[in-house]
């Protein structure tokens, strides 16, 4: 059995028969374990004989998937710990502690969203590990809404931004509840192509971003070329194409 199938294992133990109900967002504890070892690896520090690598974790949840983790908080806590301890184990990385993880909410998150900042602390007893002290990583975004890794600030930042479609030369603006795109003369951006399915996709916001998704449509959605298999969160000068129809998103 793999780490992180016998790390969903315990978990799902530990809550029994509330797991399936508690996680119907899509922030799941074997992603957050996911993202929390990428986070490892992309912090490492280097001394002559040894690879550092964050002996801390903060991971910063929507408050209704805070809300969600409460009754059984300090159990997931340290079985990511473990975990993290097992990865770093197994890819001979130095620790110059157990890892520990924190939970914090921040009403900046969206449902489904999650940040993780990292931290290198030494030990006040043992302060010289040949480790670089004490060092911050900024707060990196994670959703399972698309292939979204970004600074916090950044995602703040979007939610104050205007959605724009530029449709044959049209500028058209999405309204805050998002827009349905298709040939219907229902949808609220409609496109003259027969490849085109009567409500062929969607774009919504999600968590500060902009996210696109299929409906199911006959010939699918892509953006830059790349057909998408589910919701992808979309970035300024994006060219999304449904049938033969290219459709460029900006923001402003």
């Amino acid at each position: 059995m793999s780490v992180l199938r016998s790390l969903e294992s315990k978990i799902a133990t530990l809550v029994e028969g509330t797991f399936s109900r508690a996680f119907r967002s899509e922030v799941r504890p074997v992603e957050i374990a996911r993202k929390l070892a990428r986070e490892m690896e992309e912090h490492k520090s280097f001394s002559v004989s040894r690879t550092y690598v964050p002996n801390e974790y903060r991971v910063y949840l929507s408050p209704r998937d805070r809300e969600r983790f409460a009754d059984y908080e300090d159990a997931l806590a340290s079985e990511l710990a473990g975990y993290l301890l097992e990865h770093a184990r197994r890819e001979r990385l130095a620790l110059v502690s157990r890892p520990v993880i924190e939970f914090e909410t921040d009403g900046r998150l969206g449902l489904g969203e999650f940040g993780i900042q990292t931290r290198v602390v030494s030990p006040a007893e043992e302060p010289d590990r040949e480790a670089a002290g004490e060092e911050s990583g900024r707060t990196m975004i994670y959703s399972a809404a698309g292939r979204v890794a970004e600074p916090l600030e950044e995602r703040a930042r979007s939610r104050h931004e205007t959605a724009l479609l530029l449709v044959d030369g049209k500028r058209l603006v999405v309204g805050p509840a998002g827009a349905t795109l298709g040939r219907s003369r229902q949808c609220d951006v409609v496109l003259d192509d027969p490849n085109v399915s009567r409500t062929h996709a969607e774009i919504r916001p999600r968590g500060g971003s902009w996210v696109l998704s299929d409906h199911g449509s006959t010939n699918g959605a892509s953006i830059n070329g790349r057909r998408i298999e589910g919701p992808e969160v979309l970035k300024p000068g994006d060219e999304i194409e449904l049938g033969t129809s290219l459709i460029t998103f900006e923001l402003e």
